[in-house]
C-alpha cells in the first residue's frame, strides 16, 4: 500500500489524471503535445510532470532535444491490481448485506 499512496496523491490533481489519461490513450508524447490539456504556464505544466515521473506513473526519455513520455505499465497495474482486489471485497459485502436483508424480510413476512 505504501507504494499506491504517491500514486494517488498524484492522480487525485485534475491536470496529472489527465496527463496521465492522455499518456494512456496515446501512448509516448512530447511535452508540448500533452500540454493542451490545460491552460497553465510551462512551469507548472513542468511541474505536474515532474510529480507524475516521481510517483512512478510517467517515464521520460530524451529524444535528440525533446523529451518524451509514457505511461508506465507498472504503477497502471498496481492500480488495477488495488481496485480489483478492493472491488471483490465490497461485492463480497454487499451480497451478504443481501442476503441479511433477504433473511430479515422473510422472517418478518
Amino acid at each position: 500500500m505504501n507504494q499506491l499512496s504517491p500514486i494517488f496523491a498524484a492522480l487525485g490533481d485534475p491536470v496529472r489524471f489527465a496527463i496521465v489519461d492522455r499518456l494512456l490513450l496515446d501512448g509516448e508524447l512530447s511535452a508540448g503535445q500533452i500540454a493542451d490539456i490545460a491552460p497553465i504556464s510551462p512551469p507548472a505544466f513542468s511541474r505536474h510532470l515532474k510529480v507524475l515521473r516521481e510517483a512512478g506513473l510517467v517515464a521520460q526519455r530524451t529524444d535528440r532535444q525533446r523529451r518524451l513520455y509514457s505511461a508506465r505499465p507498472e504503477a497502471v497495474r498496481q492500480i488495477s491490481a488495488w481496485t480489483i482486489n478492493h472491488r471483490e471485497f465490497w461485492e463480497a459485502s454487499l451480497d451478504r448485506l443481501e442476503h441479511a436483508m433477504n433473511k430479515e424480510l422473510k422472517a418478518d413476512g
